[in-house]
């Protein structure tokens, strides 16, 4: 059959256009935010009729495509030209924040992140609004919400929580040595997307501190009857 070039080009650039928003979200993230980041592991489709796994070698992995493997967590770098050869050699990898990592030499430290499940997360970003608590961006897969914060130490957070009567086991913290999935990635967990947004074109996003979350965040998950902390 005779080739149309024109549509194969169509074809071919909405083909490769996902993969292109990978790169430029992943040097936006770097270059401009200052967040150390690296490619996650991706996942394993070819020849599998059971559905997606993991690319890497745990057949029980519990978080499929949205861990560092190799390079490990410490390579998350800033450098626009790491960045760029990373993502030319694996262009559908996904984007791993390496959460409350050291942004440079100018002292900056990466976002950390609040997890919790889908449901009780649109629950708790009702609540902060509510209050008028300020929140920065905040994202979203089809199972869980990630609200991101100023970084903390393990300290700090052993304090908040200390101080609570009870924190439900399904909250999960992402800090220092810690790792979540940046949009436009997918991963076995589905795509991650932003729940809020940045403002396009804007210098690093602001992010509230994790005290000024905490408590809306396990009220809204004690509603839920979950039961001890998960950390």
């Amino acid at each position: 059959m005779r080739e149309i070039p024109g549509r194969r080009r169509r074809l071919l650039s909405r083909r490769d256009h996902g993969k292109s928003d990978l790169l430029s979200a992943a040097l936006t993230f770097a270059t401009a935010w200052r967040w150390p980041v690296l490619p996650g592991i991706g996942l394993e489709t070819a020849g599998r009729r059971d559905g997606v796994r993991c690319a890497c070698p745990d057949p029980e992995c519990t978080v499929p495509g949205a861990h560092p493997f190799d390079p490990g967590l410490l390579a998350a770098t800033t450098d626009a030209r790491m960045v760029r050869w990373w993502w030319t050699k694996r262009p559908d990898a996904p984007i791993v924040l390496a959460t409350g990592a050291s942004s440079g030499p100018a002292g900056g430290r990466a976002p950390c992140a609040v997890s919790l499940p889908a449901v009780a997360g649109a629950r708790a970003l009702a609540v902060l609004d509510r209050t008028g608590i300020r929140l920065g961006p905040v994202l979203a897969t089809p199972e869980r919400l990630m609200i991101l914060v100023a970084p903390y130490t393990m300290e700090q957070l052993g304090e908040l929580l200390y101080a609570k009567d009870f924190v439900p086991g399904s909250l999960r913290f992402h800090g220092e040595g810690g790792y979540i999935t940046l949009p436009p990635s997918t991963t076995g967990a589905g795509p991650v997307r932003w729940e809020r947004a940045p403002l396009p074109g804007s210098a690093e996003p602001w992010v509230p501190d994790v005290e000024a979350v905490v408590d809306a965040v396990v009220d809204a998950l004690t509603r839920t009857g979950v039961s001890a902390p998960e950390l």
